[in-house]
């Protein structure tokens, strides 16, 4: 194999990859046989109504659960074999930030370095430039426990940049923000993928889906119902013109939805 050869297939090999992914509790399936991948330069949005199965996918992508049957890789580590390096190699923004109270912004970025092993002066370095970008440098030293769930949503983000990972993962990462800081993160998300990393992000606004997102998955009821651009997903689900939100719809139910608008009328 050539060089040439050889740097193709790292450039597409995905970033992250579900083969068959089953999560069970009990006698409920959760997740029943995904499969996905995320290349380098995407972002791939993840939806689905409640209870569809996201939380658990992303749960399960970033080691934070066991899956049942199936295998995770994240940056060619498998989750469940390669534990550190998977993880070292991601970040990762839970739906509710779930941060250390009595720390400040400031000490929380030093202390998510030293977890990485980022040196001292290099840590200090990319705290005080992730703090500027999220506007958050004027509340850096004051403790997390009076900050906003917005500013906190934000230092959340913060902490997941600061080793700089291959892999990002986020769950409704601009559910409570307001529309400066929605904002802020949409342009810093595609900016990560510009660069080379695999953007993958739950959310249940199909606007912000529909306008970031390289390619789309559509969960429902624990299975993957759809996957592709927004032109593949009008190819094969013969919705010509339409919006994601008609997509979606057409796809987890919308005659319900329709039903409910008619009796709120």
């Amino acid at each position: 194999m050539t060089v040439q050869q050889q740097a193709n297939d790292h450039m597409n090999t995905p970033l992250i990859q579900t083969e068959h992914l089953v999560k069970k509790y009990g006698d409920k399936t959760a997740v029943n046989d995904v499969s996905i991948e995320v290349h380098s330069g995407e972002v791939f949005g993840f939806l689905g109504p409640n209870g569809a199965g996201k939380t658990t996918m992303i749960k399960m992508i970033v080691g934070l659960l066991q899956a049942t049957s199936g295998r995770v890789s994240v940056a060619g580590f498998d989750v469940a074999a390669q534990p550190l390096q998977a993880k070292a190699a991601s970040g990762y923004v839970p739906d509710t930030p779930n941060l250390y109270a009595k720390l400040t912004g400031r000490e929380l970025l030093r202390f998510v370095g030293d977890l990485y092993g980022i040196d001292g002066e290099q840590a200090k370095r990319r705290g005080e430039e992730l703090l500027r970008i999220l506007d958050l440098t004027t509340a850096a030293d004051d403790t997390i426990d009076s900050y906003s769930h917005g500013m906190q949503q934000k230092t959340s983000l913060a902490a997941a940049l600061m080793h700089d990972p291959k892999v990002l993962v986020l769950d409704e990462p601009t559910v409570g923000l307001d529309p400066k800081s929605a904002r802020l993160i949409k342009d810093i998300l595609r900016q990560m993928a510009d660069r080379g990393a695999a953007v993958f992000l739950s959310t249940h606004i199909l606007e912000i889906a529909e306008r970031m997102c390289d390619r789309i998955g559509i969960i429902n009821k624990g299975e993957l119902i759809a996957v592709g651009s927004m032109e593949e997903l009008h190819a094969s689900n013969q919705v010509s013109g339409g919006s994601l939100e008609d997509i979606f719809l057409s796809l987890t139910g919308g005659a319900e939805e329709a039903e409910i608008t008619e009796i709120l009328k």
